[in-house]
């Protein structure tokens, strides 16, 4: 039985039942990181795949095999919630030649990481969400001032167009699909107004991201992804940094059943990191 891209057998299954039915106060999460380190589920950097596997939990229960204990509801702060401070105010508005702006990349910390939250929140049209599993984010700034916020994330889990692009087998993709890394999040602040600005940004990143990303996660992600409202952009600042427009998603979303599109369609977008990023992907050949 396959889950989250690993194999479980029946020993396994047996073992989660047998902890579910003698810890009357176990909790799903304790049940994954109980399960991650007694079967050594881990991350390339040795952290415990207790994300992943809270998902397989899910689906072992879908298909029966297993009764999860009650969910037990934890208060998140709400949206309107995330802290409003000086720094995420309107500024003067920023027009000058793209080239003259002195951008550097800025990885957010602990310390950073309430002032990105609010700027994404403030004036991105999609608002503030926690990015899932493995995340970087970027503030750009022209010297002292934040001019953009980027944000990486994990990949979509099956996208026809990106994986026919690719060519990989569901094995393939279910073992290499952490090679992939989503563009989730692109704000240029509202007040900054310079043609070509965008794909500079994105030139810089793109040129960053391998090795930052590789430096936490000591994974080197070979391929960039990312989704594009149609009614919204036409993707024009990807192009211009030599993404690949390679089709468009469905619109019905990951679990609906119907055939009509019931969320936005979004253009599917790609940028290789390695020139070899396909015979990777597919377990073909080595990273040289």
């Amino acid at each position: 039985m396959r889950y989250s891209g690993r194999d479980f057998n029946d020993d396994e299954i047996q073992w989660l039942n047998a902890q579910i039915a003698q810890d009357p106060d176990l909790t799903r999460t304790i049940l994954s990181r109980r399960f991650c380190e007694q079967f050594g589920w881990k991350k390339s950097n040795g952290t415990l795949k207790d994300v992943s596997c809270r998902v397989a939990l899910l689906r072992m229960e879908e298909d029966h095999l297993l009764t999860l204990p009650a969910r037990r509801m934890h208060p998140r702060p709400a949206r309107f919630l995330i802290k409003r401070t000086l720094f995420g105010e309107p500024r003067a508005a920023i027009t000058k030649p793209a080239g003259s702006f002195q951008l550097s990349l800025d990885v957010v910390t602990q310390h950073s990481s309430g002032l990105w939250n609010e700027l994404i929140d403030r004036y991105h049209y999609l608002g503030y969400q926690t990015l899932p599993g493995a995340q970087l984010r970027y503030l750009v700034r022209d010297e002292e001032d934040i001019i953009a916020c980027l944000g990486f994330g994990a990949p979509a889990w099956k996208v026809a167009s990106r994986d026919r692009f690719i060519g990989w087998t569901t094995a393939q993709r279910e073992g290499h699909l952490h090679l992939v890394v989503n563009n989730a999040r692109f704000l240029i602040m509202p007040w900054v107004r310079s043609h070509n600005l965008g794909s500079r940004i994105l030139s810089l990143v793109q040129h960053s991201l391998g090795d930052d990303w590789e430096q936490v996660y000591h994974v080197r992600p070979v391929l960039l992804e990312t989704f594009v409202e149609q009614r919204r952009f036409t993707g024009a600042v990807y192009k211009a940094s030599n993404w690949l427009c390679v089709g468009e998603t469905t619109g019905r979303g990951k679990k609906s059943r119907s055939t009509r599109p019931l969320i936005p369609i979004k253009t599917v977008w790609l940028f290789p990191l390695h020139r070899h990023f396909r015979s990777i992907l597919c377990g073909r050949a080595g990273r040289s």
